[in-house]
């Protein structure tokens, strides 16, 4: 397994990642976004979940297939279904304490937006960590798992793929920052229902571009910050 000495960069995904699936937030968008598919394409919101997972799995987010396949503006989908209630995110004084312990920069990196970005991470006490917040926006709305974000993500932010180490709860959204050099954490949880399905679908959670896996963020980068004191 890769380890982290070599690391001055460390990207973190958002939703499900630096904060526990189950304060179930995501869900809040969850169901907004049935709401909006159902309301769009005037159908049933059974129907409209059906088909706005089929969305998600296929291009990587709901967005991007609404964009694809009816030709919607983005604005209106994302300012409705981020406009939820962000309290059960949890203050996380450890991952707090992590991150500060922590040698390099600090990014983020999310298929969401900056102002919902924002919202969680003062939720959980860590805004002062990162230094930039690279969003769906910034990518030109072509979401992970695409290299062609990764790609404008490098450029952006100047940093180097070989010296940065990236957090995420959907395997393969991992595949594109192995292949540009980087280290890879895949941060699991059996309440994530969406990345559980999405990781067996494939090939699970045992692949060559995931070099580890943790169920406990602030515990692994803990864990990180020792071995480099050692």
């Amino acid at each position: 397994m890769r380890g982290f000495d070599h690391v001055d960069t460390w990207v973190f995904d958002l939703d499900n990642t630096l904060y526990p699936a189950s304060c179930r937030l995501f869900d809040q968008i969850d169901v907004k976004m049935g709401e909006f598919v159902s309301k769009l394409l005037k159908v049933e919101y059974a129907e409209a979940k059906l088909r706005q997972k089929q969305m998600f799995y296929k291009y990587g987010t709901t967005l991007r297939g609404l964009m694809t396949e009816h030709g919607i503006e983005p604005d209106a989908f994302l300012d409705y279904v981020h406009d939820i209630d962000h309290s059960p995110v949890p203050l996380n004084m450890l991952l707090d304490e992590a991150l500060h312990a922590l040698p390099g920069r600090k990014l983020i990196f999310t298929n969401g937006t900056v102002a919902h970005a924002e919202k969680v991470l003062a939720r959980i006490g860590i805004t002062h960590h990162f230094g930039d917040i690279f969003d769906i926006v910034h990518s030109d709305f072509i979401p992970k798992p695409e290299m062609e974000p990764y790609r404008k993500f490098v450029g952006q932010t100047g940093i180097r793929p070989e010296t940065s180490a990236m957090f995420e709860d959907i395997a393969r959204n991992l595949e594109a920052p192995h292949a540009l050099g980087m280290t890879t954490v895949l941060v699991v949880s059996p309440q994530n229902d969406d990345a559980e399905h999405l990781n067996k679908a494939t090939g699970g959670t045992v692949q060559e571009h995931i070099h580890h896996i943790t169920d406990d963020l602030a515990a692994f980068l803990a864990a990180i910050i020792a071995k480099r004191i050692d």
